[in-house]
């Protein structure tokens, strides 16, 4: 069961394919992988263990500058980001915030374009790269 607006998606193939499909798909779809974050590498520097896990920060500013000019708030949930993750299963996940869920954070309102843009390019992302979402 995943936390109130999350969206989760299972993967087939392992952490480091998953997240590697889904930035290769993400720069296809005509967007910009920011950063990557292996939080697994992380938590190994420090002497820690933590299943694979690698969040991948990415978007474009004409999709969320309109988001932010009404309401700044929202940058802190911008750009978009996915988490790709094993759990104790040794299953692969892939996790995102419902864009949906990110405007009424914020209350954001008159928005429908980019939010509906935003939800369609992560769904279509994630099936491509994982199977059928659950929410």
């Amino acid at each position: 069961m995943s936390p109130a607006g999350l969206t989760t998606v299972a993967s087939q193939r392992g952490t480091k394919a998953t997240a590697d499909a889904l930035a290769q798909a993400i720069e296809a779809h005509g967007l910009t992988v920011f950063a990557r974050v292996d939080h697994a590498a992380g938590a190994a520097a420090v002497g820690m263990a933590l299943r694979p896990t690698e969040l991948l920060i990415f978007g474009n500013a004409k999709g969320g500058t309109p988001l932010m000019q009404e309401v700044q708030t929202i940058g802190i949930d911008l750009p978009l980001k996915f988490l790709v993750f094993e759990d104790a299963a040794g299953k692969t996940w892939i996790a995102y915030n419902d864009p949906d869920w990110i405007a009424a954070r914020h209350s954001v309102t008159g928005a429908a374009g980019p939010i509906g843009a935003m939800s369609t390019a992560l769904a279509t992302l994630a099936r491509a790269v994982g199977e059928t979402p659950s929410a």
